[in-house]
């Protein structure tokens, strides 16, 4: 008796090895909402070929790439079918850049997965409500780690955000941008703009680095001296480092050029008395409220794809995102729905639901 003859047989077998072989899975793009002001997207045409060519079969809602400058006929070269949203969500894993609605969960096949990066509709209970009642795995990219406990994803996103960020800036002191007309690097005979940075973290290091390359006076403060000293670490000894203090933030304020804010190390909240000593061009942007990475879409598609390339590799070798998430710990971190379970911790405690630990549920089901 061959291989096929077993499979037959036993018919969960034969799923097993259909999708170690990439037979039978299908990954659905839908496209960005109309309503919506996201324009970042995940796959490129490209990215497409490589997944398909490894056995998988890809659909994607037309226009889907348009965000991205890439057409459906880009896509159909590398082997995508192009398909109505509704089919689209009828794949075995739907991909998503921003969490999918409600409504649109529930267009899901029963017991599917989808994949995308954190966002609020994943803090509203209709939405959470509808991954339990139709028994979708959902997992975040943003919280997931690779191999070697490395936010992946995450960092991708947090460096095109820093540095989008000194694009924005640069842009709005322009003269195009309705600025002053002034380069944020000083030249022969003129001082540099300032540039004063609030938090840490990958985003806030890299809108460091891009501002002190593009030749901007950069001063970053934060309430932990440790994080400062990691940020100087990373950015060079170019970059000055403050801790918190009123009246060093009161001057620096009163003369920065550009002001970006993130999260510190310790819960600040930024006094709203300084907004009136700041000049008046004085360009501000929160990381918390905007995402200046929506402003290069492409970059996100091309920085992420290179990711989700290998990461669908080894969701082949395993079977499937099911083997994934019981052999990997790093994959498990982005989890937030599990066969009928709601399982982050964060979601839960903030929407008041019952959670159960990931964990616990994996080790009573093996």
């Amino acid at each position: 008796m061959d291989a096929k003859d077993i499979n037959i047989l036993d018919p969960e077998l034969k799923v097993i090895s259909d999708l170690a072989s990439g037979g039978g899975l299908t990954i659905g793009l839908p496209a960005n909402y109309a309503d919506d002001e996201e324009t970042r997207f995940l796959l490129t045409p490209e990215a497409c070929g490589l997944i398909t060519s490894a056995g998988l079969k890809i659909k994607m809602e037309p226009d889907a790439g348009i965000d991205i400058s890439f057409p459906d006929e880009a896509y159909a070269e590398f082997g995508v079918e192009i398909a109505e949203r509704d089919a689209v969500l009828k794949s075995d894993l739907v991909l998503s850049f921003a969490p999918i609605k409600a409504e649109d969960v529930r267009k899901m096949r029963k017991g599917a997965s989808l994949l995308c990066m954190m966002g609020s509709e994943l803090f509203k209970i209709p939405t959470i409500e509808a991954l339990l009642e139709m028994n979708i795995t959902c997992g975040v990219l943003d919280n997931m780690y690779s191999f070697n406990d490395d936010p992946v994803f995450a960092n991708i996103l947090n460096e095109i955000d820093g540095r989008a960020a000194i694009l924005y800036a640069q842009e709005h002191l322009s003269y195009l941008g309705g600025g002053k007309g002034v380069l944020l690097a000083g030249v022969a005979g003129i001082n540099p703009c300032e540039v004063l940075l609030i938090g840490e973290g990958m985003d806030i290091c890299h809108a460091a680095k891009a501002a002190l390359a593009a030749g901007a006076s950069v001063t970053l403060v934060n309430n932990d001296v440790s994080a400062l000293q990691t940020a100087r670490q990373f950015c060079g000894d170019s970059l000055t480092t403050l801790a918190i203090h009123p009246r060093v933030l009161y001057n620096k304020c009163k003369t920065a050029d550009v002001l970006i804010m993130g999260d510190t190390t310790r819960p600040f909240k930024f006094p709203n008395k300084l907004n009136r000593i700041m000049k008046d061009t004085a360009f501000v942007l929160n990381l918390n409220e905007t995402h200046p990475s929506a402003a290069v879409p492409r970059t996100v598609a091309m920085a992420i794809s290179n990711v989700l390339v290998n990461f669908f590799d080894e969701m082949i070798i395993k079977s499937g995102l099911e083997g994934m998430i019981m052999s990997s710990e790093g994959v498990q971190c982005g989890i937030v729905t599990y066969h009928g379970k709601l399982v982050d911790k964060l979601i839960a405690s903030y929407l008041s639901m019952p959670g159960v630990d990931i964990k616990m549920m994996l080790t009573a089901k093996n």
